[in-house]
Formats: C-alpha cells, structure tokens, sequence
C-alpha cells in the first residue's frame, strides 16, 4: 500500500502533458476534464496516504513537485495562449523561484531540513489553480468574469511570495551554519 498513494501522484505527472496539449489546441473543455481528474488523484493519494499509514519521504516530495509541474505548465500554456498575460505567468514563476532558492540556500549552508507549507502558500495554490480554471473554462465558453480571479490570484502569490520570504529569512538567520557544508 505504501506505493499506491505514489501512483496516483504518478498518474497527475502524466496527465500534465495531456492537459497542455488540450490547452495549445484550443481543446479548453478536454483541458478541464483532465484537470478534473488530476485534482482527484491529487485528493486520493493524500487520503490514501494517510488511510494507510503510508506517508513517505518520496511522496512529501513528489505530490508538491506535482502540483508545481502541473501549475507551471498550464500558466505558461495559457499565456502562450494568450489567455492571461505574461506578467501574471511571471509573478507565478518568480514566488516559486523564491521558495526554491530559499530552500536550496537552507539546504546547502544550514541545518534546516524542513520546509513546511504556509496557510498563505496553501491560499496561492488553491487561488492560481482556480484561477486556471475559470480562464480555461471561460476560454471554453463559459460565462464568468477572469479578472476578479485572476487579481485574487496575483495578489495572494504576491502576499504568500512576501510572506515566505519574510518567514524564510527569519528562519535563516535564527538557523546556525551548518559546520559541515560551510565553505570557510
């Protein structure tokens, strides 16, 4: 059982492809069914991960790295598309360049192995990937507004993107270097 959850994150990883092909074909309705089915594996090996017991160090990597790959590469599809604008891709991508240079930097000169999510971080994901969808699904014909999403969505990265750095930099400093990894 302690793979199975890990499948299912699997299974999203190679739904991410399909989606983007359904995306760059103007196949909008195809994109969200597929999105669809990516976000109930993504319900699925949580729950079944913790069901069983069975959460484990790949899987507290690979379900994140999923949901980034996914996220990332529906963005750039969309603007690519031309469905949201360039500079919204941008703020995406450079809040996760943060994160992940912070992460890097506490993993390369400190002891600091762990890197919890934030409420605000959780807020941003569920927020970019809404936003996603309302511009897929309005892309599709759907009648809804993007703006008011698409605004939610910027300014909760923004906030989640400050609010990491802040948080970050306070456990940097308060972290000692790790003797062991230090370059002096």
């Amino acid at each position: 059982m302690t793979v199975l959850p890990n499948l299912f994150t699997l299974a999203r990883i190679v739904l991410t492809p399909f989606i983007a092909w359904s995306i760059l074909r103007d196949h909008y309705g195809q994109a969200l069914l597929l999105c669809f089915f990516a976000g109930l594996s993504d319900a699925v090996d949580g729950q079944l991960a913790r069901r069983f017991n069975s959460i484990t160090r790949l899987g507290a990597y690979l379900d994140p790295a999923a949901d980034k790959l996914l996220i990332a590469v529906v963005y750039i599809c969309l603007g690519w598309m031309r469905q949201i604008p360039w500079w919204m891709v941008g703020v995406v991508f450079l809040r996760d360049l943060l994160i992940l240079a912070m992460v890097a930097w506490g993993f390369a000169f400190t002891a600091i192995r762990e890197f919890p999510p934030s409420p605000w971080g959780k807020l941003s994901t569920a927020l970019q990937i809404l936003a996603a969808l309302v511009v897929m699904g309005a892309a599709d014909g759907l009648r809804v507004p993007r703006q008011p999403f698409l605004w939610a969505m910027v300014a909760a990265t923004v906030w989640s993107g400050i609010h990491y750095a802040l948080h970050g930099l306070a456990l940097l400093r308060a972290s000692p270097i790790d003797a062991g990894t230090s370059r002096g």
